[in-house]
């Protein structure tokens, strides 16, 4: 089998630098040679059916004028329409994308969603910039991009830097240029658009969830554990709020300016007060103040690395005390990090599982749109863990079946899911 491998950047050594891209294909190559997959179906999978860079101009509150550069990345729609979300930060690059668009063909095809994968950004750092600049940035890049997206084609959602606000733009946008109000064009929404219930913390209850079937599968009462969570964003935030309404001890949490610390345990709900007081973790007097990358060496039941990929090494991978990692951000174990964690006997629950939440309460969302009828949040929160939890218990015996770990199992299944897919719909002409 054939595999193809770029290389992002170069350590102080020369030596090379894998990225996330070499990560998603190196395990998709995996997955092809298990499954016993030709050389041609190996690459119609690991190549994104289209894709789109734009610029983007902003006039600048001051009158200036700035220049961004933007991604949209459709990794494959066999299986529907293409799904995924929309980021905005200075390290978004076009190679970044695409391994997050195929990581969520993987995720989509994982928990049985109508969906292929999808993902956008854009190099800007939300955080420089007022709500009047973001908004006419939003509104130029969905423009740029509109001949892609579509309820019946891609629909974006938020993700990195982006939230409902952001949703409610991209809506608008492309419902005045189509004539009429086109609600399922995003999920994400607020409420008041056509938002669902339950969507804006569904990464995190997915997350959540499944690190409580990752204790209990290991033999712990998640009432008697401990936990990190790196990141206090859309993820982590209430991530750490629900594994703390589960009984679990959350030791520590970090964001991007480091962490707070407490071995007796966080008061999640104080802390969340704090940070929308502050806008920080730090300074929180219920905790001590640790670095950011210290979070991931502490001595807890359970990581939940939440923030963004390539945080857990081959430099850092020995030094992991957490008997269990949930990956709550995309990609944030190397490949050869993963190695190592298996060969220490750590359980690592990968992103196309344990972040699915997300993308199941999106489609709940689209389904909702398009029917024009909602749901009770009672109703979202208990078909969520019903999929959540049919898709762990597939993957466990899938894993147990073939001797391989979580990640392989999970790639292995939605792999197979897709190839199907392409192999009922054929090739045209």
């Amino acid at each position: 089998m054939s595999t193809t491998t770029t290389v992002t950047q170069t350590s102080g050594h020369g030596d090379p630098v894998l990225g996330p891209l070499d990560d998603a294909r190196a395990q998709l190559a995996f997955a092809v040679n298990h499954l016993g997959l030709d050389d041609g179906m190996h690459q119609l999978l690991a190549t994104a059916r289209r894709e789109l860079t734009v610029s983007v101009p902003l006039r600048r509150d001051d009158g200036s004028t700035a220049l961004f550069i933007g991604h949209r990345v459709q990794h494959n729609f066999s299986r529907g329409p293409a799904k995924g979300g929309l980021r905005y930060s200075p390290a978004v690059d076009l190679d970044e994308v695409r391994a997050l668009a195929m990581w969520m063909t993987w995720k989509c095809a994982l928990v049985d969603v109508p969906y292929g994968g999808a993902k956008g950004g854009i190099a800007i750092d939300p955080r420089q910039h007022s709500q009047a600049e973001l908004e006419r940035v939003t509104r130029r890049y969905t423009s740029e991009i509109m001949p892609l997206i579509g309820p019946e084609q891609d629909i974006p959602a938020p993700d990195i830097g982006t939230d409902e606000r952001t949703m409610a733009w991209i809506m608008d946008t492309y419902s005045v240029n189509h004539g009429h109000t086109v609600p399922g064009v995003v999920t994400g929404k607020p409420l008041s658009l056509g938002g669902s219930l339950g969507r804006a913390s569904a990464t995190s209850r997915g997350v959540s969830h499944t690190a409580i079937l990752a204790m209990r599968h290991r033999g712990l009462d998640p009432r008697r554990s401990s936990a990190a969570v790196q990141g206090f964003g859309k993820v982590g935030r209430d991530g750490a709020r629900l594994l703390a309404e589960e009984g679990v001890s959350v030791h520590a949490v970090s964001d991007v300016y480091g962490a707070v610390h407490n071995t007796s345990g966080l008061d999640v709900h104080a802390l969340i007060d704090h940070v929308d007081a502050t806008g920080s973790v730090l300074g929180f007097s219920g905790g001590e103040e640790i670095g950011g990358d210290d979070l991931l060496e502490l001595d807890v039941d359970t990581l939940v690395p939440a923030a963004i990929e390539g945080v857990i090494t081959e430099a850092n991978a020995d030094r992991i005390a957490a008997r269990i990692v949930v990956e709550g951000a995309n990609g944030p174990t190397t490949e050869a990090a993963d190695a190592t964690l298996r060969k220490r006997g750590v359980l690592v629950v990968p992103d196309i599982l344990a972040n699915a939440g997300g993308v199941i309460v999106s489609y709940f969302e689209w389904v909702q749109a398009n029917q024009a009828y909602w749901w009770s949040e009672n109703e979202v929160n208990e078909k969520l863990a019903e999929r959540m939890t049919k898709a762990w218990d597939a993957v466990l015996h899938y894993a147990v079946e073939h001797e391989q770990s979580l990640r392989e199992a999970a790639t292995c299944l939605a792999v197979a899911r897709v190839t199907e897919a392409h192999k009922l719909r054929g090739l045209y002409p």
